[in-house]
């Protein structure tokens, strides 16, 4: 790869150095200092619309007078992650920092598809009605959450999907199996297999997926990374109906309002593409849509409030307070 390739790969990441000394800080600072904000730091939520944060607090915490057993809670002091998740440690810090020591709680750290059997903080969950015990933060969010700023309008981009990821999951070897050569896609694996690497292609940055009308977004092991990126750009997520969700809410994402829903066995690709194609205000409304609703993400001091109270919720719903 060239360095010029580098850098545009590099241009939408998140810096990593920069998150670490942030980190690095935050475990410095006397724990003290930040226990006794908290109090002022909750009462941030007047600046806004409190009823907007009730809700999204109560849609990441839906517990509700639960104690659990305190043999599967950890103290606060006591919680660190080994090195190869410790993103995971550092986005628990940020917020947990706030409370007592004293106070327990659970972590689940990676890729969460199941709900515990227990209150747990984590990153992912099932999407539905039975998942109170997955209590959501924005953890490991330097990957996952990654805006971009999309100056080619919908018009001007290739009336094609573009799609480019690991390929390890049986769906996702499926989409490709239905989909590699097709005259209306520009999709492969970026990574190697032992099966012969048949649709192995080369990494598109973010920009050369950008000049594409449609981007494919499928989960892997639980939420598609890509979709925030997406969502924020001119060009229209092209999914399923997600099964998991994470900070970003997707289960309270409307099909073919915030992205073009296709069907679980991707049967209608080609049909739901070529509408789009032929109906362009519809898809830069959907285009439109998705992008104000990334926008509610962007206010960094509205997030550390909800934050903030979602853990305060866990405290208080498991009898701690």
């Amino acid at each position: 790869m060239g360095i010029s390739s580098f850098l545009a790969n590099r241009k939408y990441k998140n810096s990593r150095p920069i998150y670490y000394l942030r980190a690095i800080f935050r475990e410095l600072l006397p724990g003290f200092f930040c226990r006794i904000q908290l109090k002022s730091k909750l009462k941030n939520q007047k600046d806004f619309d409190i009823d907007y944060i009730q809700k999204r607090v109560n849609y990441y915490n839906k517990l509700e007078n639960c104690n659990p057993t305190s043999e599967f809670l950890l103290a606060l002091k006591e919680f660190k992650l080994p090195p190869k998740i410790r993103a995971y440690y550092f986005d628990s810090y940020e917020y947990t920092r706030f409370f007592s020591k004293n106070l327990r709680a659970a972590f689940l750290a990676g890729d969460i598809t199941h709900v515990p059997d227990f209150p747990t903080i984590l990153k992912s969950r099932p999407i539905g009605d039975n998942n109170a015990n997955s209590v959501i933060l924005n953890l490991d969010k330097t990957r996952h959450f990654i805006f971009v700023n999309d100056k080619m309008p919908f018009a001007g981009k290739k009336d094609l999907l573009v799609g480019r990821g690991a390929v390890t999951q049986p769906h996702r070897k499926r989409f490709q199996e239905l989909y590699f050569n097709h005259p209306l896609c520009n999709i492969g694996q970026v990574n190697m297999d032992n099966e012969g690497n048949k649709y192995f292609v080369e990494k598109m940055t973010i920009d050369e997926q950008l000049e594409y009308k449609f981007i494919l977004s499928l989960e892997g092991n639980d939420v598609a990374t890509n979709l925030k990126w997406v969502m924020s750009s001119n060009s229209l997520a092209v999914m399923p109906r997600p099964k998991y969700e994470t900070w970003f809410m997707e289960g309270t994402l409307v099909p073919n309002d915030h992205y073009v829903l296709i069907k679980d066995d991707f049967s209608d690709l080609e049909e739901r593409l070529t509408y789009y194609i032929e109906n362009p205000e519809e898809a830069i409304e959907i285009a439109r849509n998705a992008n104000e609703y990334v926008n509610q993400f962007r206010n960094k001091k509205r997030e550390d409030v909800i934050s903030l109270l979602v853990l305060d919720k866990y405290f208080r719903e498991t009898g701690q307070y």
